[in-house]
């Protein structure tokens, strides 16, 4: 109530500063030291171990690396509507998209005081050919895309390509920049375990990681180089009831299922926003342990005997939209809806069959959704003559098999279907895992020459319409073609209580405003 009350009060002495003064500017200055002022905000989230939060150590989902994102910056940002500058105030590209000269802010510091400089950001480029992070945007066809890094004078570096690439300016803007005093002699990153492998220059600092709790805190950086912070401290605590915990005040964000949505839409106290559908589960086929998958129909005939609308409704509650089979999701910007379309259709389904039984291991993680997901696609497709056995493990676990190629058929959910068009050529148009994320696993033994070729063709169009083009016949082979099968991409909530904070705001490709850096500062007007 104090709070309140402090906050009111500092209102109305601005009003009436307003009121007296005629210089707009004073206003402007008093308000934003006003929010500096009252900038004791601390936000607590749900825990859960993501790992170590440095390039190196954390762990390669969504919440291990956007934790690592807000200590450690880059040369560019994104925002809701594209890439904005940030440690590059400006950037210009010449010699026909291989050179990428980038002007520096001034007056960066890193987390223990020192002072950014060129050196850095030549030191990061070239530090990551040799030790590639967790998080890898320079690989591309499994070679590194920087050939060379001048610096031209204190504020300006100049960064050389090996080719010109439509998807490059985001893959050179979004690497993290390291502190090169403190990396120059680390010969091992994965074993580098000091709590100075968190140093960034982020508008966060690292102050505590538990590894058994799942336990984090960042604090703001009082010296930070860019937008004031709007968040004192970022906590992520050890909670066994999400849904409790938040009703207790114990977090401040949730995200719950659509049962229970409506307790929240009746009280004026929360606000409720829809996330886009950029997370989703999809069906990964291996067919170079299980060869009948390279069998267009018997992918045709698995693609037409699953009920992902089923799944909509009953696992998701609605709150999904069934995926696209073109891969894109239906609310990317580049989403083609011509393309073939594949209904619940069992008798249709085994026409493609032709009288063949089929029987297949799913590997599925041993969350409840993933669990009933796969409970119903063993149900459907017993049906048209596939019989399924269900093997569950944890999430890590089954990642890493995934990564492997260690099963026959496999289930994962995650993030990044609302990022670049290029993430059609990680996944169907190249056999290398390039940036270390989930959402880049490729098909074990599928090859299209054509949807090879376009893969590659659409990187290198420079032309923003005539690359769309190609994007959407992709999109329209990879329907044809069935190399997996997209489930359904979810539209969750989130949940938050406005009085306490309300700066939650989406990138233009992402789903979850808590991970978004620019959620936690002062935007301006």
């Amino acid at each position: 109530m104090r709070r309140i009350l402090g906050i009111l009060l500092t209102l109305l002495i601005i009003m009436n500063i307003s009121a007296c003064s005629n210089s707009n500017d004073d206003t402007k200055a008093i308000a934003e030291e006003t929010v500096e002022s009252n900038n004791d905000i601390i936000i607590r989230l749900a825990g859960g171990d993501w790992g170590f939060p440095s390039p190196y150590l954390h762990y390669s989902r969504g919440p291990g690396g956007f934790k690592m994102y807000l200590l450690f910056d880059s040369l560019l940002e994104k925002d809701e509507n594209g890439i904005i500058p940030w440690i590059a105030s400006e950037w210009r590209i010449e010699n026909e998209g291989k050179d990428y000269i980038f002007t520096l802010n001034d007056n960066i510091l890193w987390h223990d005081g020192e002072k950014l400089t060129p050196e850095d950001i030549k030191f990061t480029f070239d530090y990551y050919k040799q030790h590639p992070p967790v998080w890898n945007s320079l690989n591309v066809n499994g070679k590194y895309i920087v050939k060379n890094v001048e610096i031209i004078d204190e504020t300006n570096l100049k960064i050389v390509v090996d080719s010109a690439n439509a998807t490059y300016l985001e893959r050179l803007g979004k690497a993290r920049i390291l502190p090169k005093h403190i990396w120059k002699d680390v010969k091992d990153p994965k074993k580098f375990h000091s709590e100075k492998a968190a140093i960034g220059c982020g508008p966060y600092r690292f102050v505590e990681y538990n590894r058994e709790q799942g336990a984090y805190k960042f604090e703001a950086f009082e010296n930070y180089w860019g937008p004031k912070q709007r968040v004192k401290a970022i906590e992520w605590v050890p909670v066994s009831d999400e849904i409790l915990a938040f009703e207790k005040g114990e977090i401040d964000t949730v995200s719950p299922s659509p049962d229970i949505i409506g307790r929240y839409e009746k009280d004026k106290g929360y606000a409720i926003k829809t996330n886009k559908g950029f997370w989703g589960y999809r069906l990964i086929f291996n067919m170079e342990k299980r060869s009948e998958l390279k069998n267009i129909n018997l992918r045709k005939a698995f693609a037409y005997g699953i009920d992902r609308e089923e799944m909509v409704d009953k696992v998701s509650r609605g709150a999904a939209i069934a995926a696209s089979m073109g891969y894109i999701s239906k609310e990317h910007i580049w989403y083609n809806d011509n393309i073939q379309k594949y209904s619940y259709e069992p008798e249709k389904a085994k026409k493609f069959l032709k009288g063949k039984s089929y029987s297949f291991e799913i590997l599925t993680g041993n969350k409840g959704a993933e669990i009933k997901i796969a409970e119903l696609i063993k149900m459907t497709l017993k049906d048209i003559g596939i019989e399924i056995k269900i093997k569950s493990v944890d999430m890590k676990t089954r990642d890493a098999a995934v990564k492997n190629k260690e099963f026959e058929i496999a289930l994962i959910g995650h993030g990044g279907w609302g990022s670049d068009p290029d993430s059609l050529r990680e996944i169907y148009g190249t056999d290398t895992q390039e940036d270390g994320s989930p959402s880049s696993n490729s098909l074990p033994g599928y090859y299209n020459e054509k949807i090879i070729e376009l893969s590659q063709k659409q990187m290198k169009e420079l032309d923003k319409d005539k690359r769309k083009e190609i994007i959407y016949r992709l999109q329209e082979l990879i329907a044809e073609e069935v190399p997996q099968i997209p489930l359904y991409n979810t539209r969750s909530y989130f949940v938050f209580r406005p009085l306490k904070y309300d700066g939650w705001m989406y990138t233009y490709d992402h789903h979850y405003p808590e991970h978004c850096k620019l959620s936690y500062l002062v935007r301006e007007k």
